[in-house]
């Protein structure tokens, strides 16, 4: 397990760039945190570091946004919107998944048990200061339930 202390929204997406410049095809990276933590501007600053002339926008509303340029694919997922497992699996995650391509889940642990085993999982939580820290956990370190076991959770909002 490691441990970044980030003191800003530009620092979160400069983070999310250092991880794309160690990404390869079929990586899978699990975002867990609170709202307004920084998953976006994480995901932002990865997509932005393999495309770097591709928009990226949040995925709340589409639950998932592609991303490709010649040399890269890169799934974005917001699980936050999602009510079950089912409806996870008949957006076709298993194909997502098959495909040659990253894949990027916020919300991950809604739905740990569908994570693949190599899944890179990121903890971000809201310090005091306005600071974030995020620990990273590999697959290898801890299982996905540990982790969701561990976290505190706000309740989402409802819809009406």
């Amino acid at each position: 397990m490691s441990l970044k202390i980030i003191p800003s929204a530009e620092a979160m997406i400069d983070l999310g760039g250092r991880y794309a410049a160690d990404a390869k095809l079929g990586d899978v990276f699990a975002l867990v945190g609170d709202l307004g933590t920084g998953k976006t501007h994480w995901s932002k600053g990865f997509v932005r570091g393999l495309c770097p002339k591709i928009p990226v926008t949040s995925p709340t509303f589409s639950i998932v946004n592609e991303y490709s340029d010649s040399a890269h694919t890169i799934f974005h997922f917001d699980f936050y919107r999602l009510k079950s497992e089912q409806e996870l699996i008949d957006l076709g995650w298993d194909e997502y998944l098959d495909q040659a391509a990253i894949v990027i889940c916020e919300w991950a642990d809604l739905f740990p048990h569908l994570m693949p085993e190599n899944t890179k999982w990121l903890e971000i939580r809201h310090q005091p200061d306005g600071s974030r820290t995020v620990f990273e956990r590999g697959a290898a370190a801890i299982s996905a339930r540990d982790i969701v076991a561990d976290l505190p959770r706000e309740p989402r909002l409802k819809e009406i």
